[in-house]
């Protein structure tokens, strides 16, 4: 695969991929801030960097996240986090519940000590599978249903950098970072997918479904465009 990395600004650098499946300009962030884009292979570098340069205002928006998980925070759907000082403790332990998700550190640990907030991270995403897994089945279920829509298997997995997938034989991947969208958002995801059971590529007939089936898809669209797969801090 071909790729070739450009500096932005003094600060922030982007890696541009051309990629045989890519049919349009697709600008992504990872969780650590690694700046990413995938062009068409006929697309000239210059192109997908003048696009990228066009979008350095979002871009460092986006790369400024807050660094920490903090107490009492709601992770996705149904638990909250705690990030609770266990007197004569000598290490860091977890333990997720129904709806409560507990990190107990030592005294002389912070809550934002690194070894506190893996804990915490692993323990949230554990929290984030558990309700992906029961919850996004149900809704897909009920989605098809209502809209005549027939898939074959669906499976939640930890993805980076897109929200699902959907293959020729329409088994469908979601990701458990779904969770922390709201519904609207998620339900947009879920019916993507679900039109894809039955268009695989996006183009004009695509979009044109989807909006029979989502009426307020430009909008959703473009909430989507501020929110990334990782999970939320504060």
């Amino acid at each position: 695969m071909a790729f070739k990395q450009f500096a932005l600004n003094e600060r922030i650098s982007v890696t541009i991929y051309k990629r045989k499946s890519s049919r349009s300009l697709k600008l992504s962030i990872a969780s650590d801030g690694t700046v990413k884009m995938s062009i068409p292979t006929w697309t000239p570098y210059q192109a997908g960097l003048a696009f990228a340069k066009s979008r350095l205002g979002w871009i460092e928006a986006q790369r400024q996240p807050p660094k920490h998980l903090s107490h009492g925070q709601a992770i996705g759907k149904a638990h909250h986090l705690h990030l609770v000082e266990r007197p004569g403790a000598t290490s860091v332990k977890s333990r997720v519940m129904a709806s409560e998700i507990y990190i107990s550190h030592p005294g002389y640990m912070a809550a934002t000590d690194p070894k506190v907030q893996q804990a915490a991270e692993t323990a949230s995403i554990k929290a984030l599978r558990a309700q992906a897994e029961k919850l996004l089945p149900q809704r897909l279920a009920a989605l098809a249903e209502t809209h005549g829509f027939e898939y074959g298997s669906v499976t939640i997995k930890r993805l980076k950098g897109r929200w699902g997938s959907c293959d020729q034989t329409k088994n469908i991947v979601l990701n458990l970072f779904l969770m922390e969208l709201p519904w609207d958002c998620i339900d947009y995801v879920l019916l993507h997918e679900l039109t894809h059971t039955q268009i695989l590529r996006h183009g004009p007939d695509f979009w044109g479904a989807m909006a029979k089936v989502l009426p307020d898809l430009k909008r959703i669209r473009k909430e989507m465009r501020g929110h990334q797969p990782v999970l939320t801090t504060s």
